[in-house]
């Protein structure tokens, strides 16, 4: 399951989250936000509790839509100390999404469960 935020609940669900979010942007009549959910519901359980995984109804959310500049949906951020770490959309495919999350998951799987602010710089992981 996949826990749904909204303006009023982004900032504790995320932005002051202890660990890493991918923040699904998405809307009820986007048919790639429903392919793509089993990758991301199998990502999810391949990250543990190593990631976390929201969803937002960017229809819903306007304001955060636009305070995040979304120009395409599905729109997935890497939010990591409220901070974008990285941003992934215009997908070419399938394939291209599970090395975007492959990427992700090498990144954050095996790393410290509690960290420092000042460490984020050494973590060597691609940011947006």
């Amino acid at each position: 399951m996949v826990l749904s935020v909204s303006e009023r609940t982004f900032t504790q669900e995320v932005s002051e989250s202890p660990i890493p979010v991918l923040v699904n942007f998405e809307a009820p009549w986007c048919g790639l936000c429903k392919i793509i959910q089993p990758l991301l519901l199998q990502f999810k359980s391949q990250c543990g509790d190593q990631v976390k995984l929201v969803s937002v109804n960017a229809d819903d959310n306007f304001k955060l839509a636009t305070t995040y500049r979304l120009k395409s949906l599905p729109t997935l951020l890497l939010i990591e100390n409220g901070i974008v770490r990285q941003r992934l959309e215009s997908f070419r495919g399938r394939e291209d999404l599970l090395q975007a999350l492959e990427e992700i998951k090498i990144c954050y799987i095996n790393r410290p469960k509690t960290y420092q602010k000042s460490k984020v710089a050494d973590l060597g992981c691609r940011s947006a």
